[in-house]
């Protein structure tokens, strides 16, 4: 386990180096700062001091290994466009991210195995036409437009909540709610389509001859072994939400990575944009070592 551990350790090492050139090297396709932060009658005097002061001035080959070698000193640079610490921005709006998905992802996986499980132990009843009929519409339906159409109803129409912010636990209940739908629709089709393959297992059937009761069968005998291709899933998901809810926290104006880093490629604010990529990167890359973890615990034969 040590071993499988370690190799992963260091794929994902090796993934990182390559995820931290490419983005360094696109980003600077973009255009050049100066050319948005300064007025356009700026003097090229001014152009080249502030590339100067930015280190934009230096030939990019030059300005890479500058960059690798602050970064293994864990300097991301200073934000042009906020005046701090990049990885300071970045960590501040990484915490809303990471709340958003925890509570997220929590309602999710319970819910939806929960709701999986029982419309697998009765293929074909209305329980189960109802959870497949909703989960297909839930796994299909863009976040924008479901978050359009609450905002509308909820927000404009009824007033319940608001449109945006994060000042109040109110305003947590349209994104929660946004993000919530299109994973539970997926992961209750996974965790449905896993359990009826365990529950035609034989030590189902062994222990339904022995007289043991259905809620045991469901939850004790049968969903550990189908919760693999389900750990799967919600790890994607996750990840997904880990990556920043783009579309989500831009709509709901939610302080996020995902928007942080969206609106620093618009402003050129290059170093913002490289920590937001590591820290993500470093989350998801941790995030996948927890999962494989779980994976030796649910099935002692992937240890081996």
């Amino acid at each position: 386990m040590k071993t499988f551990l370690g190799k992963r350790a260091i794929s994902s090492a090796i993934s990182l180096v390559g995820l931290i050139v490419l983005v360094f090297f696109l980003s600077r396709l973009t255009g050049d700062p100066a050319n948005l932060y300064l007025p356009v009658d700026a003097s090229l005097e001014s152009r080249e001091r502030f590339r100067e002061i930015n280190g934009l001035n230096d030939p990019l080959i030059l300005q890479f290994f500058r960059y690798v070698g602050d970064l293994v000193q864990f300097d991301f640079g200073m934000s042009v466009r906020r005046s701090e610490p990049a990885l300071d921005a970045v960590l501040r709006a990484f915490v809303w991210t990471l709340e958003l998905a925890a509570i997220t992802m929590t309602l999710v996986a319970v819910l939806a195995i929960v709701v999986g499980s029982l419309a697998a132990f009765r293929v074909g009843g209305v329980f189960d036409r109802i959870a497949t009929f909703f989960s297909l519409i839930g796994a299909s339906a863009p976040d924008f437009w479901i978050a359009i159409v609450a905002i509308v109803i909820f927000s404009v129409g009824l007033g319940w909540v608001p449109t945006s912010g994060t000042g109040t636990v109110w305003h947590w209940i349209l994104p929660i709610a946004v993000l919530f739908i299109r994973p539970f629709g997926l992961i209750v089709q996974v965790v449905r389509g896993s359990m009826i393959t365990a529950l035609s297992s034989a030590y189902v059937k062994t222990a339904r001859a022995k007289g043991v009761k259905n809620r045991p069968i469901i939850f004790v005998h049968a969903l550990r072994n189908a919760m693999l291709p389900v750990v799967t899933v919600i790890g994607d998901q996750a990840a997904a939400l880990l990556n920043g809810a783009v579309v989500v926290e831009t709509i709901f104006g939610f302080p996020g990575v995902g928007k942080l880093m969206i609106d620093s490629i618009l402003q050129r604010d290059f170093a913002v944009v490289m920590a937001a990529i590591f820290v993500t990167a470093v989350a998801i890359f941790v995030m996948n070592i927890l999962i494989d973890i779980l994976y030796a615990v649910l099935d002692p034969r992937i240890r081996y």
